[in-house]
């Protein structure tokens, strides 16, 4: 039978990886190299509260997937997403602690903050985690008050931040630019008939948080090539429109890109969407739109 590597392990939704995350992450990869030890993340999906309250208005920063490629590209070598389950929350603190971090994952080195509760309906804390430290010969590192508030009220900041449009604010809370990722789609085909063709995006996860509806300046990396352009989030009111979509006009960018997958990022917003007298109206505003689109590009080195 094949030995599991030691782990040094941190728990947690990490939803954004953003710079409060990134500091504790840091912290637990500077540990397994030090010890030896491979460093883990344990997160947990859905969210408690999608399947415990069955709150289906919740939204993340990130998907899954986003969330376990960024929490990969700061250096924890392995991520285990346990499925959230009625029963997985039924697991007593006990069997939480022998079953999952102790024999599935082999922990030598907990980094977690002072209020982690966990067991059966949250029963147990930081200091019966330290009891099960002693019994079952691992160590916990305990992750102070401030830094925890710092985390807490960094996400609250990324999200009031997006829902307000705000996007360099919350880029400059979650240390990169915020994204999505979706499938281009076909649309209605308005914008080839008014010179300003766009990618309509597809995004699968309906927990995904979407900024508020608006024009934004956006980068795309497109076969190995970077392009910008400029999405606009919202319903077209001016063609009638009823469904909130998202589209994508790509500068200087003519190819075929339907059923491609592509993480497109939110650099700035220009402006909010408005209802035009007529088609020309709005034409003339894109017109517009691109060229102060064009100046932010070339004036912040996007």
């Amino acid at each position: 039978m094949t030995s599991i590597s030691a782990k040094a392990t941190t728990i947690g939704t990490f939803d954004g990886v953003h710079i409060g995350h990134q500091k504790i992450l840091k912290q637990v990869v500077q540990l397994a190299k030090a010890k030896g030890y491979v460093p883990v993340v344990l997160t947990l999906f859905p969210h408690p509260r999608m399947v415990l309250q069955k709150d289906d208005s919740i939204r993340l920063l990130n998907t899954i997937e986003e969330r376990v490629a960024l929490l990969k590209s700061v250096g924890i070598e392995e991520v285990i997403v346990k499925q959230f389950t009625a029963e997985f929350a039924n697991l007593s603190a006990n069997d939480y602690v022998k079953q999952i971090l102790v024999d599935e994952l082999n922990t030598k080195h907990i980094v977690i903050g002072y209020d982690h509760h966990f067991g059966r309906n949250r029963s147990a804390n930081i200091n019966d985690l330290k009891s099960f430290a002693d019994l079952h010969d691992f160590k916990v590192d305990e992750i102070s008050a401030q830094d925890i508030e710092n985390v807490t009220v960094s996400s609250t900041e990324i999200r009031t931040a997006l829902n307000n449009g705000e996007v360099e604010l919350a880029n400059s809370y979650l240390g990169y630019n915020f994204f999505i990722t979706g499938t281009v789609i076909n649309g209605k085909g308005l914008g080839r008939t008014i010179d300003f063709p766009t990618a309509n995006i597809h995004i699968t996860a309906t927990y995904k948080l979407i900024p508020s509806d608006g024009v934004y300046v956006v980068k795309s990396q497109i076969e190995d090539k970077l392009i910008f352009g400029m999405m606009n989030i919202g319903t077209n009111p001016t063609v009638d429109g009823k469904t909130r979509s998202i589209e994508v006009h790509f500068f200087n960018f003519n190819k075929d890109i339907y059923n491609q997958e592509l993480k497109i990022e939110f650099l700035k917003r220009l402006r909010s969407e408005v209802k035009f007298k007529n088609i020309e109206a709005l034409k003339m505003q894109l017109k517009k739109d691109m060229e102060n689109a064009s100046k932010f590009i070339t004036s912040s080195n996007a």
